[in-house]
């Protein structure tokens, strides 16, 4: 069986960005909370990547927060654009909340350039993992990421499809890694761009479709939730606001018993503390959130053997020569300096 890997990024980003008022009027609460959250991963030996948007790297106190991180060594510090709030953009956008795949190429090239740009002068290195807001993301934007010298992408999320209301469509898209094509992000291609698909697939293994079918649904949220209701069919991410621990579990197993991989765990950096987004409105509902993370974590390197990895260490291991990945597959390593279960 090969080796397993477990990769964690977190859409690091100002609060609440689900509610157009604190789009207006950002806050950064949860970015100075960063760091006791990187504790817990400390713990297990987990290797986040904190995403990062815009406004958190152009605020000197968040900024100051996401340099402290990096400087450890024991994380990676990528980007997360927000078409609404990255320049150059319109004070109209943060109500439209839109996409970047709707954004005219140019503009988010644009919009690319100096949000890479912003997080190199705080870090002091340019980032090279990437992952879109609200998962906007399009082929069209893979050149523009290759020139900046990104080599991981993370925004393809399977059976995802918000294309009813202007968004991406990932429908046919596998969880296995694969470098991105220039003219559909469901496919591998020629690219130098790795796509690490987030973790999350139907709570049963059925036909492709039935996938299908259940994910290009007429009325989809209205759909999911009566299937879900009956028990017929429902969606598991590797999130803990979104999935029990049981769900993530079963889901993880099924992943290494299908030689998947890699493990890649997703929420946003406001999701960790109270009231920061739509989850986690109470000290009991955080609580439960972080119980399920460590959890997970503890499951993931302890009972699967799961190399913990950032996004970009993950990449390298991946494109390791064949005849090194078959090795690694016989003798599990973890990166030097690292105690799992510590």
């Amino acid at each position: 069986m090969s080796q397993l890997y477990l990769v964690v990024g977190i859409d690091t980003e100002s609060d609440n960005q689900w509610d157009v008022r604190c789009r207006e009027h950002p806050t950064f609460e949860n970015i100075i909370a960063l760091p006791r959250l990187h504790e817990r991963f400390v713990k297990y030996g987990a290797r986040p990547t904190y995403l990062v948007t815009y406004p958190v790297v152009a605020t000197p106190a968040a900024a100051e927060v996401v340099a402290g991180l990096q400087s450890r060594g024991d994380c990676e510090i990528g980007a997360h654009h927000h078409a609404w709030e990255t320049p150059p953009c319109a004070p109209a956008d943060v109500h439209r909340h839109g996409y970047a795949s709707s954004l005219p190429v140019d503009q988010f090239e644009r919009q690319l350039q100096r949000l890479t740009e912003a997080i190199e002068s705080t870090v002091g290195r340019p980032p090279v993992s990437y992952r879109s807001g609200r998962f906007g993301f399009s082929a069209a934007h893979v050149s523009a990421l290759e020139r900046l010298g990104y080599r991981v992408e993370s925004s393809v999320a399977p059976l995802f499809d918000e294309s009813h209301k202007g968004g991406p469509d990932f429908v046919g898209a596998t969880l296995r890694p694969y470098y991105l094509a220039y003219d559909d992000a469901r496919v591998p291609g020629s690219s130098s761009v790795l796509e690490v698909p987030v973790s999350a697939a139907l709570s049963r293994r059925v036909p492709a479709w039935v996938e299908h079918a259940y994910a290009k649904a007429p009325s989809p949220y209205l759909t999911k939730r009566v299937l879900r209701a009956l028990r017929l069919a429902r969606m598991i991410w590797l999130r803990p606001s979104y999935s029990s621990l049981d769900d993530m579990r079963a889901l993880a197993r099924r992943i290494e018993r299908e030689s998947i991989g890699v493990l890649n765990v997703l929420f946003h950096s406001s999701e960790a503390i109270v009231g920061g987004s739509p989850y986690n409105r109470s000290e009991a509902e955080l609580d439960g959130f972080f119980d399920t993370l460590e959890s997970f974590l503890a499951f993931a390197t302890e009972e699967l053997d799961a190399v913990p990895l950032t996004f970009s260490e993950f990449q390298a291991a991946w494109c390791a020569p064949r005849s090194d990945r078959r090795a690694e597959a016989h003798t599990p390593r973890r990166p030097p300096g690292v105690a799992v279960g510590a």
